[in-house]
């Protein structure tokens, strides 16, 4: 079969090749939210750099509230006019709470102005914490640059206080908590609007066609794997190493506990020809909107043998690329890079949402959100696309949100694959092999689901003892 995939070492450009962002409206299973009483702070800025390389933006976020922020509900953004064709990269130099702990996604105003039109939003993991009444997060010396190193203008940014080389309150940047408006003013026609956060009853919807696997199989030959629609890959090709073997064997199934688990191994022993990569995927093409989720076990250090490879760990929906810069192209990765790649030297969680891409000469139209922390150990994954909006979450909290530039024209396949971008990591040639597990998949069509109703749904499935069904018709 066709797989619809292609050369990921490309994909450092591809995630530096930031398109717009706003936050949409919210769905049927959304409310909105409200600041709680007493919870308000302010943001302090100082520029940190007038040169023409990078732009830095010195902040502090302080609470002027009366009662505890938890800083996994504050974004702040940064405005500043975008020079033309330019993508930007985002840094963290230092930062109190740890760079870790903080989050840079770009995005573009609804309204552009003279001095705004793209904007850099920090926000923050729950490793942050809570700042108490008073108290503040200290410095957070961040930065961005043009992806291409080219000069960039800093005298035309809506955000850029040249004069402003000690920390005061700066109006100029915006911070909400919750998705409430609580300090600063934005470019004119660019208000803040409350952020949609999911709610609703825990309980799964009571109809919705649907595909689900606990894959509880016997080995990658067992015929209930292609009875259910399912492709253990063995055909050659990107992405990763150039003579890697995509290998089925290694694509295995075993209980721990009483669930029935997914194991996808991936080895090398420093060459394309040792090297064997894992992967499976729907036949059909066939989900687009609706409700995506597996629980997934990324892993920091290798099975056995020398650590240090570039891995990338994922769970995502792709269709094929018909031609360069086809705007029917649609992708949704969850990508975790363990040891770093793609100009990462540490642990990266991707999320990124695909207009279109040109392999030759490279150009891409994406949105992504990352978190540079260790993603180690078991992980719940859930993907909402409807038609406004498509929505990340990790753990039950919101990790991504990108919005109607990238919803999906035609339907996907559902794929699971554990790759290595090159050998550069680790030039060892021990043999090293490195796991990721996968304990389920759900998809629900046209559905967008809460993680909480995701869990009950799974829950519901286990309880009558289901471990498969697909009701979701062949695409039209």
């Amino acid at each position: 079969m066709n797989h619809p995939t292609r050369n990921r070492n490309l994909r450092i450009r591809a995630t530096l090749a930031v398109a717009a962002v706003t936050g949409l409206g919210a769905t049927a299973l959304t409310a909105l939210p409200a600041a709680a009483a007493g919870e308000a702070v302010t943001v302090q800025y100082r520029q940190s750099a007038t040169g023409s390389d990078q732009v830095e933006p010195w902040l502090k976020v302080v609470n002027t509230g009366a009662s505890s922020v938890p800083l996994s509900q504050v974004k702040v953004r940064y405005y500043f006019k975008a020079d033309a064709g330019a993508s930007y990269t985002y840094a963290c130099s230092w930062a109190v709470k740890g760079c870790a702990n903080l989050t840079g996604t770009f995005g573009s105003l609804a309204n552009p102005t003279a001095t705004a039109d793209r904007y850099l939003e920090i926000g923050f993991t729950a490793g942050a914490g809570s700042l108490a009444p008073g108290a503040d997060t200290g410095d957070m010396q961040l930065r961005f640059h043009r992806s291409n190193w080219q000069p960039l203008n800093q005298n035309d940014d809506y955000s850029f206080g040249p004069a402003q080389t000690t920390y005061a309150d700066w109006s100029k940047v915006t911070a909400t908590v919750g998705g409430v408006p609580v300090w600063g003013t934005a470019p004119a026609g660019n208000e803040p609007t409350p952020t949609p956060t999911p709610t609703g009853p825990t309980t799964p919807p009571p109809t919705g066609v649907a595909l689900f696997d606990d894959f509880d199989y016997t080995g990658h030959t067992d015929p209930a794997i292609n009875a259910h629609g399912w492709s253990v890959r063995s055909n050659s090709g990107g992405p990763g190493v150039p003579g890697a073997t995509w290998a089925p064997e290694n694509v295995t199934f075993a209980k721990e506990g009483t669930n029935s688990i997914m194991n996808l191994r991936s080895s090398t022993a420093g060459t394309g020809e040792s090297t064997r990569h894992t992967e499976i995927l729907t036949r059909a093409s066939k989900f687009k909107n609706g409700t995506y989720a597996a629980r997934v076990r990324f892993s920091d250090a290798p099975v056995s043998g020398p650590d240090g490879d570039r891995v990338v760990q994922t769970f995502f929906t792709i269709n094929d690329l018909k031609a360069p810069m086809a705007d029917d192209y649609a992708e949704y990765d969850f990508e975790y890079l363990p040891n770093g790649g793609w100009g990462e030297p540490a642990n990266i969680l991707y999320t990124t949402s695909w207009e279109t891409y040109r392999p030759d000469p490279w150009e891409a139209v994406n949105q992504h959100s990352e978190a540079r922390t260790s993603y180690a150990g078991w992980h719940d994954l859930v993907l909402t696309i409807d038609d406004s909006t498509i929505v990340y979450y990790v753990d039950g909290q919101e990790f991504g949100r990108h919005d109607a530039r990238y919803l999906p024209e035609r339907p996907m396949s559902i794929n699971f694959n554990q790759w290595l971008i090159d050998l550069a990591g680790q030039t060892s040639t021990t043999p090293r092999s490195y796991d990721q597990k996968v304990d389920y998949v759900l998809h629900v069509k046209d559905q967008v689901l809460t993680p909480a109703q995701v869990a009950a749904k799974v829950g519901a499935y286990r309880s009558a003892g289901t471990a498969f069904e697909d009701s979701v018709p062949a695409a039209q």
